[in-house]
């Protein structure tokens, strides 16, 4: 059970869940018997028995026998040969994800079945009217709502894309089993199914053989929008609408949505170097493509859909306009041949239409061209020019070619590509209609399909590195165009009796359009503070004003206020600069391109100053008058909101003075209150926080700074949006969505919300539609109440007093620990898997942000989940123990549980921090140091493990409990419930671990590690 899909915290009918489990586990078995042989599986089920064996034992109480089983499961594995390890590592994890696919099937289930759930719509809209909210006030709220989930490719997804699906298509088929009107021939063939699944399972490579690229987690990004948001979000919207009707008497308006979609994939170049500007520029256009491909795909459902002839006056007109301009179109074809081809490649020069206009590099060609340019061709002339700057590659500033040449050569290509295609289109098109009164919806559906055709075609030349223009007389460039006849289409059914029509399939299509726009998401674009400090010292030093980085902050700040409000250009074309500054520089570039239209936020990691935001806004701004200086015409859309992100405890305790002071600059907030509707956007960081200092304290400061955040845009009348950094594992600020919304500081969240989506955790919520629905549902009704009526503060100064006090011991326990003991670093290494994760390949960028063997430039995740894999869990609980005790011991311990049973920050912390324990055990990560760790360094370990029980029995006495989870038995039964597969491979990762370190070079040892690895993920349910 992954710890943040405990939103839906119904319990689960576990007598059908175990069934399920037993069914699975059955066909399994009969898979592995044809696979591996008998004798084999023999094995496997011996091993399995001595694990649950040991486990019961000591569930009982009954360690020393426990210990004795356990030392005999060890020495069994440990004289395992290899190619049977890896046949044993492999089928203890195929168990583990069967068992995961029947917890996500009962989740689903229970959503199905469920008449009123917790946290729904129906359930929060009646909490809040009984409280005294007003239906006018709680609809206007919901409105106004504006949630965003931004989908990062955060490096923790470990399985496949390949296995995802077919683990999907697995919980499909136990869906469709638990039908009760199922017939005996449908059921065995249902089984026959469940068989062929869990066979490709079986025999297909669990591990990536390659790192993906940017492009490719981009990709997957994508594919969950379409596989399962697509499907979820007019489901989502129909709910919200409805609960509205029912209980204020008004749906919700049609082109309102409380949810948008943002990513990080393909624009997070904070640390990875593979995230370049042409990659920002491949991945914006491919969501755009996508986006136009999944909307012709439902204008075609809905023509065939709304055959009916009724419709208004005006409508019919606007189908006879259209059925006489093509009529016109017709005619001019007959004409003048070739005509079709004019309107999609311009001619050389001028043209009467604005250009969506790109400058692509040439080199970038689609095969056929690349083929065409080794052999020899008119391209080549243009090739030889490329050393001249007045024939730049890819589009002039004109959005012409650089050469008559390689135009032409370009247009017969593309023309001879076309050949064949119109005449076997017509063979699957209906004939085209004649007069408007037959089936006028058709003829303007069939319009509007004719336009997103031709602007997918667009997008293609693009992606190609060819020119072309837009025209918005044949193609659509915002959403709002696609929109305009949508809705007359919907107006007119309305009001000519057809109401029924206009509220399915159409208008789930309007809804789509409202929340996914043009782009499905809006890419936002995250930069180190650092790389815009050293382009600004290239160009201050190219200007001889002096080293910019050198200055103190308040000369930052008067020279980039001086250069904001000025209206020439600073940066001098001519300028030459390093590799590293010009791909910050072109980064720019293609936001000024694309514009706010197609891009988010530009979040800048590690801020500090004022001057980090002001760098970036004047190196968007200045970038801006360089493209519309050369395009002859304004930059589509408006500038990026800039974003910054305060990330360890130092910046965060910053956060309110660096927001004041931005907000004192005139220029600065005259500039938020035109450009950005007097909205700011702050994102705070979980991650690095916790590994900077302990998650209690890294949890406390980020209350803090938020508090002083929202309080500074108070004092300047500013509005106020945060944007959480959360990860998926507990140690990097995960946890259900419900409980970590419910527990922020009042005010700090005012019918406004972003927050990240990560890795295993995107596929986890939104991977099938149903659980989608029910996450976008769970955000809803969160935001509104925490919106509506916020959350407690500390009740009283002596809380706060007794936070910081906490903080301050947890925090210097943490630090001297992981920071100050120089026997550390080489204890992290020996005693987890840390040095073996980059052999997973499961993202693109870097672990480490410098090279550099210390905890501080090691990434959060595989900081986290290494210590996950050894179920030490460390990051997440250490240092807090030793705080507890420190306060109770003073006579405090009531305090404390009167602020857990009465502060929902303090309780929600807590009851996370119990969630981790539970998942830890001290047996096995003992294992992992009698195995793996120098003699001399494991004194750490004990000492660790005692600290590990010091937090157990402290939160213990907080929450009055006697053992672990005991107020959350749904949760803990489904631990204990892997722990026979789990433990076991614990074991065999410390014994492939200690032969790997023998045998470094051993591929087949590298990949049984690295499907330990797997295996530890699914049953922990987590990974980083």
């Amino acid at each position: 059970m992954t710890d943040t899909t405990d939103d839906i915290a119904e319990e689960i009918s576990f007598q059908s869940f175990e069934d399920d489990c037993k069914l699975l586990g059955s066909l399994f078995n009969d898979v592995l018997q044809r696979e591996v042989g008998s004798s084999f599986m023999e094995k496997i089920e011996r091993i399995r028995i001595l694990a649950q064996s040991a486990l019961n034992l000591r569930l009982a109480g009954i360690e020393d026998t426990a210990n004795l089983l356990e030392k005999q499961l060890t020495c069994e594995i440990s004289k395992m040969p290899l190619e049977e390890a890896l046949t044993l590592a492999r089928a203890f994890t195929h168990s583990l994800n069967l068992m995961g696919i029947a917890d996500t099937h009962h989740r689903m289930h229970k959503l199905i079945n469920v008449t009123q759930l917790s946290r729904s719509c129906d359930d929060i809209f009646t909490q809040l009217l009984q409280s005294g909210i007003s239906p006018e006030e709680l609809y206007k709220t919901v409105c106004k709502q504006e949630v965003e989930i931004v989908l990062t490719a955060h490096p923790t997804q470990i399985n496949r894309r390949t296995l995802q699906y077919k683990h999907v298509r697995i919980a499909q088929l136990l869906e469709y089993n638990s039908r009760s009107d199922l017939g005996q021939e449908d059921r065995e063939t249902l089984i026959e199914d469940l068989v062929r699944e869990i066979t490709s399972v079986w025999q297909t490579d669990e591990l990536r053989r390659q790192k993906p690229t940017p492009v490719d987690e981009a990709r997957a990004g994508l594919n969950i929008v379409e596989q399962s948001l697509w499907k979820a979000v007019p489901h989502y919207l129909r709910r919200v609408s409805n609960s509205l009707k029912k209980f204020t008497g008004k749906p919700l308006p049609l082109t309102c949505t409380p949810m948008k979609f943002g990513s990080w994939m393909g624009g997070d170049r904070d640390g990875n170097p593979n995230v370049t500007a042409k990659v920002t520029k491949e991945v914006s256009l491919l969501s755009r493509w996508m986006a136009i491909d999944l909307y012709i795909r439902e204008v075609d459902s809905l023509r065939f859909e709304l055959s009916t002839d009724r419709c208004s006056d005006r409508f019919s007109r606007l189908a006879e306009d259209i059925l006489e301009k093509e009529s016109l179109e017709k005619d001019s074809d007959r004409v003048q041949s070739g005509s079709s081809l004019q309107t999609q490649l311009p001619e050389y020069g001028d043209s009467q239409h604005s250009k969506f206009e790109i400058n692509t590099p040439t080199d970038f060609m689609p095969p056929n061209l690349q083929k065409e340019n080794e052999q020899g061709s008119p391209l080549m002339d243009s090739k030889r020019n490329d050393d001249d700057d007045t024939h730049p590659k890819g589009l002039t500033s004109r959005g012409s070619f650089s050469s008559t040449s390689q135009l032409l050569f370009q247009r017969k290509l593309f023309a001879e590509s076309q050949i064949g295609r119109a005449s076997f289109q017509k063979l699957l098109e209906p004939p085209p209609l004649q007069r408007a009164g037959m089936a006028p919806y058709r003829i303007v559906l069939g319009d509007v399909k004719d336009k997103l055709v031709k602007t997918r075609k667009l997008l293609e030349l693009l992606l190609e590195g060819l020119p072309c223009e837009y025209d918005p007389r044949v193609s659509y460039e915002t959403s709002e165009q696609l929109l305009e006849p949508l809705l007359l289409c919907y107006e007119s059914l309305q009001s000519s009796g057809a109401g029924v029509l206009a509220d399915g399939r159409l208008a789930d299509l309007i809804r789509r359009v409202s929340t996914f726009g043009m782009v499905l998401v809006k890419l936002d674009l995250r930069q180190e503070s650092g790389r815009h400090a050293e382009a600004l010292d290239a160009i201050t030093t190219y200007l001889d004003l002096g080293t910019y980085s050198e200055w103190d902050e308040e000369k930052k700040l008067d020279f980039l206020t001086k250069e904001l409000k000025g209206k020439r250009p600073l940066v001098p074309p001519t300028i030459e600069v390093v590799p590293e500054v010009k791909e910050v520089l072109d980064t720019f570039r293609v936001a000024a391109e694309f514009g706010s239209e197609s891009l988010g936020a530009y979040v800048i990691s590690m801020a500090s100053n004022a001057s980090d935001v002001l760098a970036v806004e004047l190196l968007q701004k200045d970038t801006r008058l360089a493209v519309t200086s050369e395009h002859g015409k304004p930059c589509p859309g408006g500038t990026l909101r800039v974003v910054p992100l305060f990330e360890t405890v130092k910046d965060l305790r910053a956060a309110g003075y660096v927001i004041r002071k931005l907000l004192s600059i005139d220029w600065y907030r005259e500039h938020i209150q035109n450009n950005h509707h007097g909205h700011q956007e702050v994102m705070v960081g979980y991650s690095d926080s916790g590994k900077d200092s302990g998650r209690f304290t890294a949890a406390w400061e980020l209350y803090k700074a938020q508090e002083d955040v929202v309080a500074a845009c108070n004092e300047y009348g500013i509005k106020i949006t945060l944007f959480h950094g959360r990860g998926g594992s507990i140690g990097r600020g995960g946890g259900p969505t419900y409980l970590a919304i419910q527990s922020q500081p009042p005010g700090s969240v005012m019918g406004t919300l972003r927050s990240t989506e990560q890795g295993e955790m995107v596929q986890a919520k939104f991977g099938i539609p149903q659980t989608a629905v029910r996450q976008l549902e769970i955000y809803t009704t969160a935001v509104l109440l925490a919106t509506l009526k916020p959350p407690q503060p500390p009740r009283e100064q002596k809380w706060r007093n007794l936070m910081e006090e906490i903080s301050t011991i947890s925090s210097q326990n943490y630090r001297g620990t992981v920071y100050e003991n120089p026997e550390f670093i080489s204890y992290f290494q020996e005693a987890t898997p840390q040095a073996e994760l980059g052999y997973l390949n499961i993202g693109s960028r870097p672990a480490r942000r410098k090279s550099s063997t210390g905890i501080g430039h090691l990434r959060a995740i595989p900081w986290v989940f290494a210590w996950t894999q050894t179920r030490f869990v460390l990051p997440a609980w250490l240092g807090v123990g030793a705080g507890l005790k420190g306060v109770s011991e003073k006579g405090n311990a009531d305090d404390i549980q009167e602020m857990y049973k009465e502060w929902p920050f303090f309780q929600s912390t807590i009851d996370l921090i119990e969630m981790v324990l539970a998942k830890a055990d001290i047996p096995i990560t003992k294992l992992y140091d009698e195995q793996l760790v120098s003699e001399n360094r494991r004194g750490l370990g004990d000492m660790l493990r005692k600290e590990l029980m010091t937090t157990e029995k402290y939160v213990l006495v907080i929450t009055g409990r006697e053992k672990l989870l005991e107020n959350n038995k749904s949760l803990k039964k489904l631990i204990e419930s892997r722990l026979p597969y789990l433990n076991a491979m614990n074991m065999l990762q410390v014994e492939v671990l200690k032969r790997l370190r023998r045998d470094e070079d051993n591929n087949k040892l590298r990949d049984a590690l690295l499907i330990t690895i797997n295996g530890i993920a699914a049953g922990m349910r987590n990974t980083g």
